[in-house]
């Protein structure tokens, strides 16, 4: 991470919006955020500010944490995306028995930006209530990780045998496996897994629009 060109990427959104960097940094709940990169980009100071305080700011600035930290995507995402299929928490989806179109089943504009290669999935179950209800939407990026990258986290995974689930993934006894864990009901255990996204942010029920 290069802090004067995030610096610079920052600026740049400050000037587009109007925002002060002090008004910004206190919508983001971090007070001296702004105030601190300027002085660790004066003085050299490579430590700068944190992955986390990127993602704080991100939605102040309507851009994307990876814009800010890497320059990646569009600066200026917009806030509509694709719900490309239902995922199972407690339900068991086989996507390939869904009939969902190939483009999916509709759109949806949520309350923040995001990016263009962002998906999104309709939970269907209560497997994982009370973090997630029947009817709320999870959005992932498309490309999907390593399934060894989301250990410990939530994540939307597709398993060799084609099932679709959003659970929190530990690894399975057996090389190669992975134990999907609900909050509300029994562990599926040692399963292998072809595609998984981690969880970047979930819109719940009724605070959707279906375009």
């Amino acid at each position: 991470m290069d802090l004067e060109d995030v610096l610079t990427r920052i600026e740049s959104r400050l000037t587009a919006l109007g925002l002060s960097a002090h008004a910004a940094s206190l919508a983001a709940k971090k007070p001296d955020a702004i105030r601190n990169l300027k002085r660790a980009v004066k003085n050299g100071d490579r430590r700068g500010v944190t992955t986390e305080t990127l993602i704080a700011l991100a939605p102040v600035l309507k851009t994307t944490a990876a814009w800010l930290l890497e320059g990646v995507g569009d600066p200026t995402p917009g806030n509509r995306v694709r719900v490309v299929g239902r995922i199972g928490a407690g339900a068991e989806i086989l996507p390939e028995f869904e009939q969902i179109p190939p483009e999916g089943l509709y759109e949806i504009d949520v309350p923040f930006p995001i990016p263009s290669d962002a998906i999104a999935f309709q939970i269907e179950g209560d497997s994982m209530w009370p973090r997630y209800d029947p009817g709320d939407v999870i959005i992932c990026w498309r490309e999907g990780v390593n399934a060894d990258d989301v250990i410990g986290s939530e994540a939307a995974i597709r398993t060799a045998d084609g099932k679709r689930y959003l659970k929190r993934i530990l690894r399975g006894a057996r090389t190669g496996t992975f134990d999907l864990e609900s909050h509300n009901a029994a562990p599926i255990r040692s399963v292998k897994i072809e595609w998984a996204a981690a969880v970047q942010g979930v819109v719940r029920f009724g605070q959707w629009r279906r375009r």
